[in-house]
């Protein structure tokens, strides 16, 4: 019987970094949350960054083979995004690195985002509120590798709104995960406390009561 793969991870507080984080080794085997297009779906679904009817309505319009073509290119973007965060986290961003951004910004030009004045949620209305209408974002999911383009555009909004300085990988020794240190005194260190650094704390505590016997 085939081991049952985890539920994919959010807790770099960054939707690109939590996209880095679609492959890692939460336990002792690395797990591969964007595998194939069904996969992709799940993951945009879980991550919140695509509605979910659009999602329904772009695998069922798509070819044989197309929406595992666009994980494949979703893995290469991710891929190519890790290469620049890792060369440059730690660090402020600065009008250098723009040259590397061309294959970002290119993707995002593909974009068929607009804006709409829609009716707002009435459940969330209060008598407050200036008006019932909203400003909405909408985008227009022609085919398939559409679903690239939120992924580009939390890479972007990364680049531009974070500080890099804050950007980190775990502590844990053989732990991939990405994050961005929003705590008071940037002073995170693991993905989660729940896995590497509970880890930590047992190693830790291992090694004193070895050098205590000793």
């Amino acid at each position: 019987m085939s081991e049952v793969r985890p539920p994919p991870m959010f807790l770099a507080d960054s939707p690109a970094l939590d996209f880095l984080n679609s492959v890692a080794v939460p336990t002792d085997t690395q797990v591969e949350w964007l595998g194939s297009g069904e996969d992709l779906l799940n993951w945009l679904r879980e991550a919140g960054m695509v509605d979910p009817q659009v999602l329904r309505e772009l695998g069922e319009a798509a070819g044989p083979g197309e929406l595992d073509a666009v994980a494949a290119q979703a893995r290469a973007l991710r891929e190519w995004f890790r290469a620049f965060v890792r060369q440059h986290q730690g660090a402020r961003l600065t009008r250098k690195s723009f040259k590397e951004l061309e294959a970002l910004n290119r993707l995002l030009a593909r974009d068929e985002a607009f804006e709409q004045i829609e009716i707002g949620d009435k459940a969330s209305a209060s008598g407050d509120e200036p008006s019932e209408l909203v400003w909405v974002r909408r985008r227009r999911w022609r085919s398939a590798d559409s679903l690239l383009l939120p992924i580009a555009q939390s890479m972007a909004e990364l680049l531009t709104t974070a500080d890099f300085t804050h950007v980190k990988a775990c502590e844990g020794p053989a732990c991939t995960l990405m994050f961005l240190d929003t705590t008071r005194g940037r002073i995170r260190r693991w993905c989660s406390m729940a896995v590497c650094g509970n880890r930590a704390k047992q190693a830790a505590h291992r090694s004193k009561l070895s050098s205590e016997k000793r």
